[in-house]
């Protein structure tokens, strides 16, 4: 049982300050107590100037912890000092957001972008091939990943992750230094920079230590534990990520961002690292007890909730409350500066919308106020389309510049929601430029998605490096760019552009946005309009024309950021999802082909399997014959999938069958899920490990207890298998996905904010899901054209807890699937009524009479859904 002290923490700490981690919200005193003789004892060491601060001096929010949380500096020599001076201004930039055009002309990105797989951004392989041309090469030449890549000319003698590093470690005693970051990150970057490309720092690290780098998108089990360890000897964390291990890997330290100077009383990074050789010399027995107290504290067991009180809807209406209390009503959003377009929480208020506790405070209202702002701020790229990761600022003006995939993907599908059930022309304008990005910038000629575009590109006029230099404008370059003297007085009111930069410079610390202008939209059309005496049509060609001119300037004439053109399974999977969702709504046959592509990609280059067979004698036998990749950079990467892959990916097969209804998909879906319980599935407990347990050198097996940045695999595994049970009616599905929400139960109880994608799964657990199921002969024109028309009525409700299935008796294989692998007579029995398609809908209300008159139809679509939308 928790004790009250540790519950404390629940309220004290506004819930998701603290971490991804269970060890954080349980175990976080305990843990803290136990380390106390080393802090005290570094911290002496650290003091030359007689201070008592931390080690670090950045300010950085991680993807993957909570969006709210900030890093504060390294808890090595003080674990009370915040320190967290810049959070909301440009140290807050490890993740990316999509940004928002402010006109209706999505298409202008076309002109020169189709080029998508070579994206000529970015120079970011450094020409690895071309060893001659450096002076410094070190083992990183041999990996795949770009953001390793990078890495592979520095003088720092850095080595990947595995057996060569850690012998080199043991034979010699010395400390390991691990360095986690990824491609798109400013202040990874920016250490590069500053430490790992300064030859005499290099020299200090080759010599005191093993410096091993981590790229945490290939290698997100590595990142997770020490990233726990992070978070929990300071309370948050980000990247980089600074962790010095021992040579048996267990943790003694870490920070984030080190300088590499002395300032403010604290130690510079090569200082650090004497220091902590010195302590692993002369101390190596309370450094020892220090490292292995955290391995004693990963494998203690995680309490319970209270099981009843956790799966109920009591829990849904609790993570609802606790959203709404963090609403901003002048700017929109659920939390404070920085802000994160957290979309899990989104997600949870979109299928919840029509419960009076949801109505009674006007949570769409909200919601819709929110997506707008985001829509209008700097952090959608109002002239390129996409998002970046997150906004710095309360009003949405200032964002980090990063773009990922994964936020791309996932709001693409927030504002498509939005759109289908408000018709907002804004919403329908981001979804389409947004996924226009994503089709022109991030995709492989192949199909597959990479996965992001980097923060900081050439800025000419320092001739460096600089975040949002691509993005941000000088009022000469806008003046250039749009020429005519009218547009440019009407972009530039409309955009609120001025000569001397609009950048409040108390949001711009390090002044690197000085003189410059961040594109947003600060007038409607009609107040333009007014303000110019001209019609909306008027306006409104002007402003297009305008935005077309400077997004040739921007392609043209500024330098691009890097690309990070690695492919990765499971943020595939979110991608493939929302252009099926695009295609419903849109039928454009380009967001089926993009959401196709992917998915061959996918099973060409990503997936090893050995013969057709779906059957296994046993776990060795699948292990052996199928295989889903992690990656893919010139080839599949050497890294085995984890439980996001296949648990994103099973929902993407899900989506695409539902837009197809080509039972292929479904038999994947089928036999990834069948891997992916036999390699991650916990059976004493419920839940999904993260990783296989394959990996020796891993220190434990975890879970991914919250919906960060991304969903949290679990989240989304209950989901799946929940609609795996409704097509299937195979009870194991039903009890993995009840066993599993069993497993977070104490989340669910007690703190749901920090699981609302799980909150939304319970959801589904609770109501169940509306089962459509449509029965056809698709060789008979007449019905394959009722099955469309059916298809659009559906398609015009918002309906979030459906599953659509087909039924086509012109296909005897589909006939064969559903025998083979259902107990759902509803469906294997389904049959056209009159020789025409015939829907029917299955539900907590029992299941309709089968029907093909399309009023009929639309009568149950309004009035037998469950619970009604």
């Amino acid at each position: 049982m928790l004790s009250s002290k540790i519950f404390s923490l629940f309220s004290k700490t506004k819930l998701l300050k603290t971490t991804t981690s269970n060890f954080i919200l349980f175990n976080k005193l305990k843990y803290s107590s136990k380390n106390q003789d080393f802090e005290n004892k570094f911290f002496k060491m650290s003091s030359d100037n007689k201070t008592t601060t931390t080690t670090t001096t950045t300010t950085t929010t991680p993807s993957t912890l909570n969006d709210k949380s900030t890093i504060k500096t390294t808890p090595i020599i003080d674990n009370n000092n915040n320190n967290n001076n810049n959070n909301n201004n440009n140290n807050n930039n490890n993740n990316n957001n999509n940004n928002n055009n402010n006109n209706n002309n999505n298409n202008n990105n076309n002109n020169n972008n189709n080029n998508n797989n070579n994206n000529n951004n970015n120079n970011n392989n450094n020409n690895n091939n071309n060893n001659e041309n450096f002076k410094y090469t070190n083992k990183l030449i041999n990996e795949k990943s770009p953001y390793l890549l990078k890495h592979a000319h520095n003088p720092v003698d850095w080595l990947p992750w595995g057996e060569e590093a850690f012998k080199i470690a043991r034979d010699n005693d010395k400390l390991i230094f691990l360095s986690v970051g990824y491609m798109a990150c400013h202040w990874c970057n920016v250490m590069e920079r500053e430490c790992f490309e300064n030859v005499e720092i290099a020299k200090v690290m080759n010599e005191y230590c093993v410096n091993i780098k981590i790229d945490r998108e290939e290698r997100p089990d590595i990142d997770k534990i020490y990233m726990t360890y992070l978070t929990e000897i300071s309370g948050s964390g980000g990247w980089p990520m600074s962790i010095w291990l021992t040579p048996q890997l267990h943790p003694i330290t870490g920070g984030t961002y080190f300088a590499p100077e002395a300032k403010y009383g604290r130690p510079g990074f090569p200082d650090l690292i004497k220091k902590l050789d010195k302590l692993w010399r002369k101390d190596r027995e309370m450094v020892q007890e220090r490292a292995d107290s955290f391995i004693k504290f990963l494998k203690e067991e995680k309490p319970m909730g209270n099981i009843n009180n956790a799966l109920s809807s009591q829990t849904i209406e609790k993570c609802f409350q606790q959203i709404m209390k963090g609403y901003d009503p002048i700017d929109g959003g659920y939390s404070d500066a920085p802000k994160f377009p957290r979309c899990s929480i989104f997600n949870f208020l979109l299928m919840t919308l029509k419960e009076d506790y949801s109505k009674q405070v006007g949570s769409l209202d909200k919601l819709v106020f929110t997506l707008e702002k985001m829509a209008n701020g700097g952090m959608y790229d109002q002239v390129g389309g996409g998002f970046h990761r997150y906004s710095v600022t309360s009003d949405w003006m200032i964002p980090h510049f990063e773009k990922m995939l994964y936020d791309n993907a996932q709001l693409a599908s927030v504002y498509l929601d939005a759109y289908q059930i408000t018709k907002s022309p804004l919403f329908e304008r981001i979804a389409k430029e947004t996924l226009n990005y994503v089709s022109t910038k991030l995709t492989h000629t192949l199909g597959g998605f990479f996965s992001a575009e980097d923060a900081d590109s050439l800025n000419l006029e320092l001739n460096e490096k600089q975040e949002g230099a691509f993005y941000v404008w000088s009022y000469q370059d806008i003046k250039k760019a749009i020429q005519d003297k009218d547009d440019i007085e009407i972009y530039s009111f409309h955009h609120g552009l001025i000569e001397n930069g609009n950048v409040d410079p108390k949001d711009d610390p390090h002044n690197e946005f000085k003189d410059k202008n961040v594109i947003t939209i600060v007038k409607s059309l009609k107040e333009t309009a007014a303000y110019f005496k001209k019609t909306l049509e008027e306006i409104e060609k002007s402003l297009n024309q305008s935005k077309e001119k400077l997004f040739k300037f921007r392609e043209q004439f500024k330098p691009k950021p890097q690309l990070d053109d690695k492919i990765i399974v499971s943020w595939n999977g979110l991608m493939v999802s929302s252009f099926c969702k695009a295609y419903q709504l849109f039928k454009d046959e380009k967001y089926l082909n993009s959401a196709i592509k992917s998915i061959e990609f996918i099973k060409t280059h990503l997936y090893n399997s050995v013969g057709d067979d779906n059957d296994y004698n046993d776990e060795d036998d699948l292990l052996n014959n199928c295989r889903l990749i992690r990656s893919y950079k010139d080839g599949p990467s050497k890294i085995q999938a984890f439980t996001d892959d296949y648990s994103f990916l099973i929902q993407a097969l899900l989506d695409l069958y539902q837009v197809t209804f080509d039972y292929k998909h479904l038999e994947w879906a089928l036999k990834l899920q069948k891997q992916q319980d036999n390699l991650f599935y916990d059976i004493e407990n419920g839940g999904y490990y993260s990783t296989s347990g394959l990996d020796k050198s891993i220190l434990s097996r975890m879970k991914e207890e919250h919906d960060g940045a991304e969903p949290s695999p679990q989240s989304i595994s209950v989901s799946n298998l929940l609609k795996l049970y409704s097509i299937t009616y195979n009870e194991a599905y039903k009890e993995k996905a009840k066993k599993t929400l069993e497993n977070c139960s104490l989340y669910l109880e007690k703190a749901p904010l920090v699981f609302p994608q799980m909150v939304c799964s319970l959801y589904l657990y609770l109501n169940s899901i509306n089962t459509i199921i449509l029965s056809t002969n698709s060789n008979d024109n007449q019905q394959k054209q009722q099955l469309l028309s059916i298809l659009d009525e559906i398609h015009s409700n918002y309906i979030p807890n459906k599953l659509i299935l087909l039924n086509d008796h012109s296909n005897n294989s589909i006939k064969q699937f559903f025998e083979k692998n259902t107990s759902n007579l509803n469906l294997s029995l389904s049959t056209p009524v009159y020789d025409k398609t015939t829907f029917s809908l299955c539900n907590p209300n029992g299941c309709t009479i089968s029907t093909n008159q399309l009023q009929q139809i639309k009568s149950n679509l309004i009035n037998q859904i469950y619970p009604k939308y």
